[in-house]
């Protein structure tokens, strides 16, 4: 007798109740609605635009090289920056300098937070060479000449950076007319393709130095719409090695005629020409040189180990080390993705600071992996060329989140835990080609680095169009994150690219600078209801007129209950956002009037290490770090 129906499919019926009760018991558990309301009533941000001057040309798309239009949309998916800095010197981070391609300029604008004290105004490339086939892509808040005013950075597609420099007397307010431009460069411009810049004294010298990440081969003709030049793109998905050549360029003596030099093949080839998109530097090993992490789209991210002595920068490239149960794409140095941002930060409160990489996790689509390296503690790891970080962005919830560019690690309610927040999206349109990027993504590698043979993603063309900030947070900074951006008020559906992270009110709140692609900028004002307290420091050196900012400088306090915090000050980690460099520590229930142990450690202006304990309550604090700390007028040294 032959089988009944049922029989013959019962197999087949229990194997699929089989996979499902797997799945299901696979799945990490999920807040519900009432412990997501919970969670996000401690946060709230209200959205203000950033100022635009007005009378500015606009656009809506890159004009590129003819050999590149059929994927114009994917050329003109970058070039959003922002930075957050203290122009005028008065202790508040409420300068805001961002890019923004519909106009194609960088723009300084006041933090929509305050006053209005000055008018928008764009940045003057004065008679220096420029031409249709450069674009901006960010602007860095620096003070390149350690005079005590900070001046602007800004780098490009199709040309060398260029510096802004201060020439602003006493209290006037900035304007274009207070920049000189000059070039970055002792020899006149080059032709490059930056997407990402840093500040840090690489080399211990107590001057500040100068990395940039560069993305198209130096001879591209990416927006040469002559047709002249050679168009390129890159030659695999996941181990591409022919794009631009990154560069490290050291401060100058004070005797010399430029203020930077270029440091020649201190990058070798393995960090040098990937396609950089982000950049960032911490000091890991406590040496108070800063280890470099390099974030690669097509490739693997580099680690760098700084071995370098005054006058002669040298790195070691790091790696993480691969278990049976390790994926291959999961190990520091090897992994296959896209690496879009980077930030360091103690996301786990054991005093270390850890690691943050973005990359695309865009489901049904291409479903990579954010990365989080916890720092595992092992001591001598990295002397030993060994990178001590275990990938957690699952465990923690951080793995998904969509095409994630610029993340920052920070404490935004001042609880004392870590969030996290993170810029995503692509490339807004009407017609989804993800179906065509699915095929491009499975294509032979020797066929990518032309241009012309790819699908066509011209004007109109979505790729995970539905973007914005993302919020993670979780409670008691325990468990999994959960993102609770729509419930903070941070949700709105764009394509975002930098994040700069400020107290521009001086409520010791730190507020959020969004550059978004292809529309406006925005900054979330904190108005987080339940914050605890917090420490601000400024860590700065004496210069002419005024401080300067100590970049490097490192703080790690102790709370009354034990509890340690690290922060170093920030040089403009990430792919095209620059954060104030103003430490901000949240203190969480944390008395404004109980005694913080805090210990600073930073190399004065010769280089010289120092390390030396202060005694702080919370609140905002100036530290003038020379031989000493000298504090002002707060606190007692001991």
């Amino acid at each position: 007798m032959p089988p009944s129906p049922l029989r013959a499919h019962a197999a087949k019926a229990v194997a699929v109740v089989l996979v499902v009760a797997a799945f299901l018991t696979a799945r990490l558990p999920e807040p519900g609605a009432e412990e997501m309301a919970e969670l996000a009533a401690g946060y709230a941000f209200t959205p203000l635009e950033i100022a635009v001057p007005d009378g500015l040309p606009t656009q809506d798309t890159r004009q590129v090289h003819p050999d590149y239009e059929r994927i114009q949309a994917w050329i003109s998916s970058v070039g959003a920056g922002i930075a957050a800095t203290d122009l005028e010197g008065d202790g508040t981070p409420d300068d805001l300098c961002h890019v923004d391609p519909r106009v194609d300029r960088a723009v300084v604008a006041p933090a929509p937070t305050g006053e209005e004290r000055y008018e928008a105004f764009a940045l003057d490339t004065g008679g220096l060479p420029y031409d249709d086939t450069m674009a901006p892509m960010g602007c860095h808040p620096l003070d390149a000449d350690a005079d005590g005013r900070m001046d602007l950075l800004v780098y490009y597609w199709g040309r060398s950076p260029t510096l802004h420099l201060s020439t602003a007397a006493g209290d006037e307010a900035p304007s274009a007319d207070a920049y000189e431009a000059v070039e970055l460069l002792e020899g006149g411009h080059e032709t490059w393709f930056t997407n990402a810049s840093l500040v840090a004294d690489v080399d211990g010298d107590g001057r500040t130095d100068l990395m940039f990440g560069n993305y198209f081969p130096d001879d591209a003709a990416v927006l040469d719409t002559s047709g002249g030049g050679a168009p390129t793109m890159q030659h695999s998905m996941s181990r591409a090695a022919n794009g631009g050549t990154n560069r490290l360029l050291l401060g100058a003596d004070s005797g010399q005629d430029t203020l930077f030099t270029d440091a020649g093949h201190a990058l070798d080839a393995e960090t040098a020409d990937g396609w950089t998109l982000a950049l960032g530097a911490a000091d890991l090993d406590g040496d108070l040189l800063p280890e470099i992490h390099v974030s690669n789209d097509f490739g693997p991210d580099r680690l760098l180990r700084n071995d370098s002595v005054p006058g002669e920068p040298a790195f070691t490239v790091v790696r993480g080390t691969r278990t049976v149960a390790t994926p291959g794409s999961k190990v520091l140095g090897e992994d296959s993705f896209k690496g879009m941002g980077i930030d360091f930060g103690d996301i786990d409160g054991d005093g270390r600071l850890d690691m943050a990489v973005s990359n695309i996790t865009e489901e049904f689509a291409l479903h990579e992996s954010n990365m989080v390296w916890v720092d595992t503690g092992e001591a001598g790891a990295l002397a030993e060329g060994r990178a001590p970080y275990r990938e957690s962005s699952d465990s923690l919830g951080l793995s998904r989140s969509g095409w994630g560019w610029d993340i920052r690690i920070a404490d935004l309610d001042n609880s004392g835990h870590a969030e996290v927040v993170q810029a995503t999206g692509f490339v807004a349109g009407e017609v989804d080609r993800w179906p065509e990027i699915q095929e491009l993504a499975l294509a032979n590698d020797e066929i990518l680095a032309d241009p012309r043979v790819w699908p066509r993603l011209g004007p109109g063309t979505d790729l995970s169009g539905d973007g914005g900030l993302v919020l993670f947070a979780r409670p008691d900074g325990r468990g999994r994150f959960t993102d609770i951006s729509d419930r903070a008020g941070v949700g709105h559906s764009t394509v975002s690219r930098g994040i700069a992270l400020a107290d521009t009110t001086g409520d010791g709140l730190l507020d959020i600078a969004v550059a978004n692609q292809w529309d406006a900028p925005v900054l979330y004002r904190n108005d987080s209801p339940r914050a605890g307290t917090s420490l601000a420091l400024d860590l700065v050196r004496p210069a002419e007129h005024g401080t300067t900012p100590a970049v490097g400088a490192a703080a790690r306090v102790t709370a009354p209950d034990g509890r340690v915090y690290a922060a170093q000050v920030d040089g403009g980690n990430g792919h095209s956002g620059k954060g104030s460099t103003q430490i901000v520590v949240g203190l969480g229930d944390t008395a404004p009037e109980e005694d913080l142990s805090v210990e600073l450690a930073w190399r004065d202006e010769r280089g010289r290490p120092h390390r030396q304990v202060v005694t702080l309550t919370a609140g905002h604090h100036t530290v003038v770090l020379t031989d000493r700390a000298d504090l002002r007028g707060t606190g007692d040294a001991s």
